[in-house]
């Protein structure tokens, strides 16, 4: 708008955008007042900024949720590049879709009655609009929410998984102590009984040389029937002795492969708890604990910023004054609704539930039904008219020519 009293400021590119993001009229609002176009760069800077921060927290939720769990939480240092890939491309998308909900939600609502005033009727018009705005806000708050405390929450994770492993791996020490003990206990027991054969044998033969060299008086040096005797039988109970010992080696070896395979299996349980240990690392669980470190306050008070942020748009627009961009606004579309020819009856009647409602009148579809209405009236009558002359040329054949019309079987 320009003239000897106003020119309309130039809009930048910036401006240009964040009216397009509120589905604001550029051409009305290039030709409008400064405050106009303040109003709608406000709004739709608002619009974009909430799909930005959507994009944050569903790139950071999803990161979360499938970054690799490669050990307790507080050691990961490591950024993971095909997840977080993934994650932009997801924050993008979903980015775009929180956007294009928020800018359908601020486009769809009304200015109400164009005062300050939010009228009852005006809220309850806005409500599904407002539901729509809280899922949003909560959606976005709780992932902000746990990368703003994401030190406090990994130290409080670390913690609870190296007691969820510290459980694991005691109750995998009790069974498999319950599997191997009495394993151990036989093999011990018979290496135990071999080197006691042993000891003996060796004791008996030291004994049986000393008695030979004569070094246990009162018994005389030599090597008599009765050294001879005791010969004997230490020779009888070394070859039972070796026998004993082959049979007890081989069911001391085969225990030490048991063991050994059971020791292995032990081992691999201890792996497959840290992979448990890992699962200690949800989305569920950091929410869970975000609220617990947070507290109620803070995270209420967290979850309100963003709601405020994501409602403030529909409120505002219900409070708006109505200024020279809506009434132009309102012209231009009855205008267009004057060259379509419709017309709208306002406050034409009253519904059942007191709400008054308009009637719409749309002429060009109006005059076309008339047209087709006598189109058809006159086909009708015409078709009479065809009918009335066939009938009476067979009425005048049948009275020169009956017998022409009677069929004799």
């Amino acid at each position: 708008m320009k003239n000897n009293y106003y020119e309309s400021p130039k809009a930048s590119w910036l401006m240009r955008l964040f009216w397009k993001a509120c589905g604001a009229d550029r051409y009305i609002l290039e030709r409008g007042t400064y405050s106009d176009q303040i109003k709608y760069f406000c709004l739709g800077g608002i619009v974009i900024a909430t799909g930005v921060l959507a994009g944050i927290a569903g790139g950071y939720a999803i990161y979360t949720i499938f970054e690799p769990k490669l050990g307790f939480a507080s050691s990961k240092d490591d950024i993971h590049m095909p997840t977080l890939a993934i994650a932009l491309v997801f924050g993008v998308v979903w980015g775009l879709i929180i956007f294009n909900i928020d800018r359908f939600i601020v486009t769809s609502t009304g200015k109400g009655d164009g005062t300050e005033a939010i009228t009852g009727q005006e809220f309850r018009s806005a409500i599904p609009r407002i539901i729509m705005g809280l899922i949003i806000a909560l959606t976005i708050s709780k992932p902000i929410e746990i990368r703003m405390f994401k030190s406090e929450i990994e130290a409080e994770i670390t913690t609870i998984q190296k007691d969820y492993l510290s459980e694991l791996d005691d109750m995998t020490k009790s069974n498999w102590e319950k599997k191997l003990q009495p394993r151990i206990k036989e093999r011990d027991s018979l290496n135990n009984s071999i080197e006691a054969g042993r000891l003996e044998i060796a004791s008996q033969r030291r004994r049986l040389e000393d008695e030979a060299a004569g070094l246990l008086p009162p018994n005389p040096a030599g090597r008599g029937p009765a050294w001879k005797d005791k010969k004997e039988n230490l020779d009888k109970m070394e070859a039972e002795y070796k026998i004993k010992k082959s049979t007890d080696s081989d069911r001391v070896s085969e225990l030490n492969l048991l063991i050994s395979r059971d020791e292995g299996f032990r081992e691999g349980e201890y792996s497959v708890n840290k992979e448990k240990v890992k699962a200690k690392d949800g989305l569920l669980l950091r929410l869970s604990l975000a609220h617990k470190i947070a507290g109620f306050w803070i995270s209420l008070f967290i979850t309100l910023l963003f709601i405020v942020i994501e409602l403030t748009p529909i409120f505002f627009k219900m409070m708006l004054i109505k200024g020279p961009y809506d009434y132009v606004d309102e012209n231009i579309k009855e205008l267009a609704k004057a060259e379509a020819g419709i017309e709208v009856v306002y406050d034409f009647y009253t519904d059942k539930k007191g709400i008054e409602k308009h009637k719409i009148i749309n002429h060009a579809a109006e005059l076309k039904r008339k047209e087709k209405l006598a189109l058809i009236k006159a086909q009708e009558e015409l078709n009479n008219d065809i009918i009335e002359a066939w009938k009476k040329k067979k009425k005048e054949l049948i009275q020169n020519n009956p017998d022409d019309f009677i069929y004799e079987k």
